[in-house]
């Protein structure tokens, strides 16, 4: 489960991040402007939101292999649909369609989990899962531009959306029979619940999860989208002003054009914040499990990483903006980054806890609020630096007030006590974790 898991994810990241090298080629040959390019960045986004909850809750109803199996198949198929495009309304519907399926990939996969693994094994599970996706969004511009220098862009979205259909056909193959005798089966078996509505939006702790994951998006959503430009108009990169990068451009330019080269350098800069959070991600399935053993308490290990993630990232991007140095600048970015993924693996881990058997339209509900801030934070910063005359700056405090803001949500949230849990039995779960 874990090995179709990672590479899900690391599907999942490339076919969504490939986008962003190939736009000046999609804008050049449509003839999009701007604000149609940012629309259909957008379109993903929302509707990547929007069908959260009802991915996560198809999950609970009939099993997450066989939601799976659907929306993989969904996705690639508008991904290489978005290499057929022929106007904005085409690429716009494309990627719409391409967000709904995607949608419910990771709140099933943070179904199955619960499912399949024993409780202890989740956030390490969890910390994997990320560290992949991560690193697979950290790479993809590179590789992007290794295929575009022998590929159009339309036949780039091909290749990729291949890599989920030979997914898909081995996933059917190693879980065909398995829904018969496993523990998905012995589940999905019983009487199937109704999602507990009144107690999901009556409860303190939904609130502040999801309240938590919108500003841990907020703030990362820089990383893939803005942070490139950031980098050409702020950090000036040009291949003289760095003896590294000098050394870098003479390389590359052996094997690429001048263009090409200039491209590939501010790709590899920009993957930094991915890399690094990566292993922000595995540090907290590493550490997690020794910490719960020291103290005692999943409750305390989890809101203890919390709160060190959300202030490490919120002061370390403040400080980024202020390092001249551009290499220097990158790595405070990366290890911001660090800090915002070393609170991934226990909020997923939370919904599994507190969510049990509506474990996927919590995870989906929760997801649904980060993709919520993935759509605005773009849009925000674009407002602001047309309004402030590209002042970068602001933009950084915003992300780390908000980063603050995520962390003081923990002080108040509960990690463990499911949420179908009432009376006695919620007071024993919180004494007992």
């Amino acid at each position: 489960m874990l090995t179709f898991a990672v590479t899900l994810a690391m599907i999942t990241y490339v076919d969504r991040v490939c986008i962003s090298q190939t736009a000046p080629f999609i804008q050049k040959d449509l003839g999009l402007s701007a604000a149609q390019m940012g629309l259909a960045f957008s379109a993903f986004a929302w509707a990547y939101a929007i069908f959260e909850i009802p991915g996560g809750w198809l999950g609970d109803w009939i099993g997450p292999r066989k939601v799976l199996m659907r929306v993989v198949i969904m996705w690639s198929v508008f991904t290489a649909a978005t290499g057929y495009a022929w106007n904005a309304a085409s690429l716009v519907a494309a990627r719409s369609l391409f967000g709904m399926g995607e949608a419910g990939c990771f709140p099933n996969l943070t179904k199955a989990f619960m499912i399949w693994l024993p409780s202890h094994e989740r956030t390490r599970a969890q910390a994997i899962m990320w560290l992949s996706a991560r690193w697979a969004g950290a790479f993809t511009p590179l590789a992007v531009i290794w295929v575009m220098s022998w590929l159009t862009w339309r036949n780039t979205f091909v290749l990729f959306a291949s890599l989920g259909v030979i997914w898909a056909f081995y996933f059917q193959r190693a879980f065909r029979n398995a829904n018969s005798h496993s523990a998905e089966g012995a589940l999905l078996n019983r009487d199937r619940p109704s999602i507990p509505w009144r107690k999901l939006l009556s409860s303190r702790t939904v609130w502040l999860l999801w309240l938590q994951y919108f500003c841990l998006t907020y703030g990362w959503f820089f990383y893939v989208t803005w942070l490139p430009t950031y980098l050409k108009e702020t950090r000036g990169l040009e291949l003289d002003q760095n003896a590294l990068m000098v050394w870098l451009g003479s390389v590359l330019r052996q094997l690429f054009t001048p263009e090409t080269t200039q491209r590939v350098l501010v790709a590899a800069l920009a993957a930094i914040p991915l890399f690094l959070g990566g292993f922000g991600a595995m540090a907290c399935g590493l550490v997690t499990p020794r910490l719960i053993r020291r103290s005692g308490s999943t409750a305390r290990t989890r809101r203890t990483l919390a709160l060190f993630g959300f202030t490490g990232a919120s002061v370390l991007l403040v400080s980024a903006c202020y390092i001249k140095d551009p290499l220097l600048a990158m790595f405070a970015m990366g290890l911001a980054s660090f800090c915002n993924d070393l609170t991934m693996p226990g909020s997923w881990s939370t919904c599994m806890d507190v969510g049990q058997k509506y474990a996927g339209t919590l995870s989906g509900s929760m997801n649904m609020m980060g993709s919520v801030a993935a759509g605005i934070a773009p849009l925000v910063t674009g407002v602001l630096l047309d309004y402030t005359g590209r002042n970068w700056s602001l933009t950084f405090w915003i992300s780390g007030v908000i980063y603050f803001l995520g962390g003081l949500c923990w002080l108040w949230l509960d990690p463990v006590t499911p949420i179908a849990s009432d009376g006695p039995n919620a007071v024993l779960a919180r004494r007992r974790n």
